[in-house]
């Protein structure tokens, strides 16, 4: 609850400057002069009734509770479950969206969604920062599926390639290897 009755006592009544008001309540100045602001658009006359309720005075001057302003009328999707979905192997955020518009018909366009997600997504934690030293260290693996490699265009022979990858950890420098067996030479 606002100390809107405060504010207005201390600020009408006792007629204490706005800055102490603030430091006597705990709140900030620019909150006691948006509260004394909003008194004076409001046309609530001083001293207040008596038969104002603190509710009926909060109404007046900050609207009706719980309507939220820019509030979304369409359905969300579970972010989280889309984030977790995401991290299984060959789901996309459009694979995500065919689902989600399959069930919510009239749900957010793509464009919106991927928008909603990313916002969603940049208030998560990161979770493992490092830092490396210029050729300290170098990250090798595997990347992913294999590829389909034509080895003889004649005949159409066509053969699934591994694509080794080493990454150097300063400089994010890479390097990329076809090889036909995934087992090192």
């Amino acid at each position: 609850m606002r100390r809107v009755r405060e504010i207005l006592r201390l600020a009408r009544d006792a007629e204490v400057p706005v800055r102490a008001v603030a430091r006597q309540l705990g709140v900030a100045p620019s909150t006691v002069r948006e509260t004394l602001r909003r008194f004076e658009a409001s046309g609530v006359e001083w001293p207040l009734p008596a038969d104002l309720t603190d509710g009926a005075l909060e109404a007046r001057l900050y609207g009706a509770a719980g309507t939220k302003q820019g509030h979304r009328r369409r359905a969300e999707p579970d972010w989280a479950a889309v984030n977790r979905e995401l991290k299984r192997k060959h789901v996309t955020l459009q694979i995500l969206w065919d689902e989600y518009i399959e069930l919510q018909p009239d749900g957010y366009r793509y464009s919106r969604f991927c928008e909603l997600y990313r916002s969603w997504e940049a208030r998560l934690p990161v979770t493992m920062r490092q830092t490396h030293l210029g050729g300290d260290r170098m990250f090798v693996d595997y990347a992913g599926d294999t590829v389909p490699v034509v080895v003889n265009r004649l005949t159409g022979e066509i053969r699934e390639a591994h694509i080794f990858v080493a990454v150097m950890g300063a400089s994010s420098l890479s390097f990329a290897w076809a090889s036909w067996t995934g087992k090192p030479a």
